[in-house]
C-alpha cells in the first residue's frame, strides 16, 4: 500500500535527480543490482509483481524508447534474454510478462527513466492476498533473490555471452 499511496516516492526531474534507477546505476552492491553491462544494468524491482521481478535499465536517464542508442537497444534486448535464462535456472517460472510502460498515463511508476520489466509467472501466482489482505506474499527476501540471480548471471551460458 505504501507504493500505491506514493509514500516516499522520489521526485523526478529531467536531470534524474533522486531517480532510483540513476542511484542504482552508480551505487554499491546493496542496490539490488543483479548484473551490469556496458550501457544497461538489471536490478530487482523494489515493489515486485512476483519474486524475481527484474528491471532492465539504461545507465542514461532517458524516458522514451526512441531516445535509446542502437547499442542500448541491443543490450536491453540481450539483458532481457539473459534475465529469462537466469530466472528459468533459479526459479523455474512457467512464463514471463515482458514490457515497458512509456509515460505515467501508460502506467510507468517512474516515467523519467526508461526500464523494461521481466516478470516471471507461474500458474496460480495470483490469489486473494493482494485484494483482501492488501499485501503481496514473497517467498524470500529481495536481498537473497538478488544474490541467487547474480550468482547465476555470472555463470557461463551456452547461448548467451553476457
Amino acid at each position: 500500500m505504501a507504493y500505491i499511496r506514493g509514500e516516499n516516492k522520489p521526485r523526478h526531474d529531467e536531470a534524474g535527480d533522486e531517480c532510483p534507477f540513476c542511484q542504482a546505476a552508480t551505487g554499491g552492491d546493496d542496490d539490488l543490482v543483479v548484473a551490469r553491462g556496458d550501457t544497461v544494468f538489471a536490478v530487482l524491482n523494489l515493489y515486485p509483481y512476483n519474486a524475481g521481478h527484474l528491471l532492465v535499465c539504461p545507465y542514461r536517464h532517458v524516458s522514451d524508447f526512441t531516445e535509446l542508442s542502437v547499442e542500448e537497444m541491443a543490450e536491453i534486448s540481450a539483458f532481457t534474454a539473459r534475465a529469462m535464462t537466469v530466472l528459468r535456472a533459479v526459479s523455474r517460472p512457467q512464463g514471463f510478462n515482458i514490457g515497458m510502460n512509456q509515460g505515467s498515463v501508460a502506467g510507468a511508476g517512474i516515467a523519467g527513466h526508461l526500464h523494461q520489466h521481466v516478470v516471471p509467472r507461474w500458474g496460480g501466482d495470483t490469489n486473494f492476498m493482494p485484494v483482501i489482505g492488501e499485501t503481496k506474499t514473497m517467498p524470500e527476501l529481495l536481498e537473497r533473490t538478488c544474490e541467487l540471480l547474480a550468482e547465476e548471471w555470472g555463470r557461463p551460458s551456452p547461448s548467451q555471452t553476457l
